[in-house]
């Protein structure tokens, strides 16, 4: 496992700095599968590998004038390297380079995404295990239903969380591929072993088969792997979002001493993170679009992938590390108020017992639709005039021939719904 502190920040890994790192990476893999097969001296290598560097500032000075950036590039590092450049670059085309670093850039992002999803997962688990037991209410349709854990609440997540990291690695080994094949993808002017020295040495794996790009259903993959990862950020934070209502007021996300809510009323403790968490994750899944998009292109290929890349990729991975890194705060130090959720329980007056009251009488032997309807007449009641439902349903002379006061009366406890959350947590967990 990569280790957070080895991690540099999202924001450096797409710099433009470290991409044409990447693309001298590459290029210096080649030139060492080259000398392996003889076709580079090793007192060139040797100079080529001293000598290799190039100036981001050169590099946009000379795309100015020749109007394509691995050219620029290339040029750059020649002026550092002298006459052994002539080696550099020897049977490639840009997207030999191009590709292959992207790739890389993407396997280094991944890593990163993974370490903030592993540090989610780990604040998931202990707050399900903190709060197993905690009862609240469970809501279908935004409507009172019966009552769940809190606990149970976040253990969905974090085995959400667990799918996510199968298809981070998943779309990982898809990536982690790269392509030194020539123009179109037949080995010209190259020897196939260069691609495999060149590859192994950088930690990635020969495309079966290319064309002047690696296949772009790959790099969808990845985006759709970012784009599931934020829905679910989402989720999880229109969750917190209810919560906070203020008729409901189960969760608070975090209010920082010294925070104001609203430059009108003093009073107001708003959402404001997990709607921006909302709001950013909109943008990720728009990207996973254009990824789409991305992958017919002409023949053995066109440009039309390439400057849209330049944005969904950086901005895609930049933002799912600041959601993750986000969510974690917020579910890390959120306000819970378990005494609320046990209002909100109540609320209804037990109407959120209806089930146990019908089932209880249907193994007296009645019919279900019998049984549904003489505890909807009694649900329906309370809901119209305000009453207590258990007390209606005690006075309900039908229901009293068939249910005594003590049966009833164990209709209505939290404990059965507790009963089984163990066996939930255990089975998650295990």
């Amino acid at each position: 496992m990569i280790e957070r502190y080895t991690l540099p920040e999202m924001g450096a890994i797409w710099s433009e700095e470290n991409k044409y790192r990447k693309w001298l990476e590459v290029e210096l893999a080649v030139c060492q599968a080259w000398a392996r097969l003889g076709k580079i001296p090793q007192k060139s290598l040797n100079n080529i590998m001293n000598k290799a560097a190039f100036s981001v500032q050169r590099i946009e000075e000379i795309e100015k004038v020749v109007k394509h950036d691995v050219i620029a590039f290339l040029t750059s590092v020649a002026e550092h390297i002298g006459e052994d450049s002539r080696f550099v670059h020897m049977g490639l085309t840009s997207y030999d380079i191009v590709d292959t670093a992207l790739s890389l850039l993407i396997v280094e992002s991944l890593d990163r995404v993974e370490q903030r999803l592993l540090e989610l997962r780990k604040i998931l688990r202990r707050m399900a295990l903190k709060y197993k037991k905690t009862p609240c209410i469970g809501r279908t349709h935004g409507v009172h239903a019966e009552p769940v854990t809190f606990g149970f609440k976040i253990l969905v997540w974090y085995e959400e969380t667990n799918r996510h990291l199968k298809r981070l690695r998943a779309a990982r080994e898809t990536i982690s591929v790269g392509r030194i094949a020539g123009s179109v993808g037949t080995y010209i002017h190259l020897d196939p072993r260069v691609e495999k020295y060149a590859l192994k040495s950088l930690g990635l794996k020969p495309a079966p088969v290319s064309t002047q790009v690696l296949q772009r259903d790959r790099h969808a993959e990845v985006m759709s792997c970012l784009a599931l990862i934020v829905t679910s950020l989402e989720k999880f934070a229109l969750e917190i979002r209810h919560l906070q209502k203020t008729e409901v007021l189960e969760v608070e996300e975090p209010f920082t001493p010294g925070q104001k809510g609203s430059s009108a009323m003093p009073h107001k403790r708003n959402p404001v993170r997990c709607e921006r968490v909302a709001g950013l994750a909109r943008i990720v899944r728009g990207n996973l679009q254009v990824a789409l998009e991305n992958i017919p292109l002409w023949h053995e290929r066109d440009i039309s992938h390439s400057s849209a890349e330049r944005v969904i990729f950086p901005d895609s991975f930049i933002l799912t590390d600041y959601l993750l890194k986000e969510m974690s705060d917020i579910i890390g130090h959120w306000h819970v108020y378990p005494a609320r959720m046990k209002q909100n329980i109540q609320a209804t007056r037990g109407l959120i017992f209806s089930q146990a009251v019908m089932l209880a009488l249907t193994r007296k032997g009645l019919s279900r639709e019998e049984a549904y309807r003489l505890v909807q007449n009694c649900s329906l009641k309370a809901w119209q005039e305000n009453l207590d439902f258990k007390a209606l349903v005690l006075a309900d002379e039908e229901i009293s021939r068939h249910l005594s006061p003590r049966e009833i009366e164990s209709c209505f406890s939290l404990e059965p719904y507790l009963q089984k959350i163990d066996f939930i947590f255990e089975r998650v967990l295990r």
